[in-house]
């Protein structure tokens, strides 16, 4: 065991045996199901506190989630159910800081194109960032109207017909002023010179009045602006956004449930070696929901096969984010046979299942 985790349990590799695993997982056929909207890839992202079992560099203290010890925070990137990306961050950075980051680096074949965060998601960039690169930012606000407040003035017509309309107009020409530059900027982040990271830093150490900054700012209000009018106006809209990050409050607490087996802290010695144990904890849910979509797929097929309509609409509801029958804690013997698990012969049991391989 130790010689296979010195030589072969590399972040290089755990990335790519997760990519294989969630590719797989998209191309069964119950995964046209897990689409919030069709056609949409809705994905979320959102952070999850860990303590840490060894101080390292990276480890923080945050008395609200580990009272007097240290750790570290995991920001998910979940598409339909699955952790499609990862990245560990300090508990006392801001996760916002890492979401473009998370969204370039995504390399699985599934490819967002709404993303929801909650308030935490938001910085004055992220809106104007994300617009560059062709993706919807679709975050959900704790206290909308304080938001809406801030930027809106709201008043009442002769009809009492809410009116909106913006405090501070957009300064549309501070923007093409710059464009040059932020294009310029956009290119350096899709090549991977920068990472957003860097840019926020960099950007933020600007005087307020800074005329990239003003620009940069102006670009985020006009496309966060454009948001906040179709997130008052449209309930679908925000049903989408809540759906998503539901899908990721639950992935989290499976994440949770594997973490609990080693007493729910961040195993290693070093930041390298959390970041191992945290892409391996990232496979094992993903090959859980695999395991779970392989299933549901099977169900699916026979129901719709043999005439069980409303077997089947309930099997496109269910969720694969569950570990009820998997033992987290047994022990277990790994013969070399060479071939993979009998999924119909573990099916057996489930009531009304017949195998399409059966007449």
């Amino acid at each position: 065991m130790r010689t296979i985790q010195a030589n072969y349990l590399r972040l290089e590799t755990l990335n790519n045996a997760n990519d294989r695993i969630n590719n797989a997982t998209a191309k069964l056929p119950i995964f046209k199901h897990y689409y919030i909207q069709e056609g949409i890839v809705h994905v979320s992202a959102d952070g999850q506190k860990f303590e840490a079992k060894r101080e390292t560099f990276r480890t923080r203290y945050s008395s609200k989630y580990f009272g007097t010890a240290k750790g570290l925070s995991n920001v998910s990137l979940n598409a339909h159910h699955m952790g499609i990306n990862n990245r560990i961050i300090g508990s006392n950075e801001h996760e916002s800081h890492y979401l473009f980051d998370l969204l370039m680096n995504n390399s699985t074949e599934i490819i967002p194109d709404v993303v929801s965060t909650d308030t935490h998601g938001v910085n004055h960039v992220n809106f104007a960032l994300l617009d560059l690169f062709g993706y919807h930012f679709a975050p959900r606000y704790a206290k909308v109207g304080t938001v809406i407040e801030k930027m809106f003035n709201v008043t009442t017509d002769k009809d009492d017909r809410v009116q909106l309309s913006l405090k501070k107009p957009i300064n549309t020409k501070r923007i093409m002023d710059h464009w040059d530059t932020i294009q310029r900027i956009s290119v350096s982040l899709a090549q991977r010179k920068t990472d957003q990271a860097t840019l926020v830093r960099k950007l933020s150490a600007y005087k307020s009045n800074h005329p990239l900054l003003e620009a940069f700012t102006e670009y985020n209000r006009l496309v966060k602006a454009r948001y906040l009018l179709s997130y008052i106006d449209d309930p679908e809209l925000r049903s989408h956004v809540q759906k998503a990050l539901n899908r990721g409050e639950a992935y989290h607490q499976l994440r949770r449930a594997i973490s609990q087996v080693n007493g729910d802290r961040f195993r290693g010695n070093s930041d390298e070696e959390i970041e191992l144990w945290n892409e391996c904890a990232r496979l094992m849910a993903n090959a859980i929901i695999y395991f779970n979509s392989k299933v549901l797929s099977n169900l699916l097929q026979s129901f719709e096969h043999h005439g069980k309509d409303k077997l089947a609409e309930a099997i496109k509801r269910a969720s694969p984010v569950a570990w009820q029958s998997i033992n987290l804690k047994g022990k277990y013997l790994f013969g070399q046979t060479g071939e993979a698990p009998d999924i119909e012969y573990l099916m057996a049991s489930i009531l009304e299942y017949v195998p399409l391989s059966e007449k």
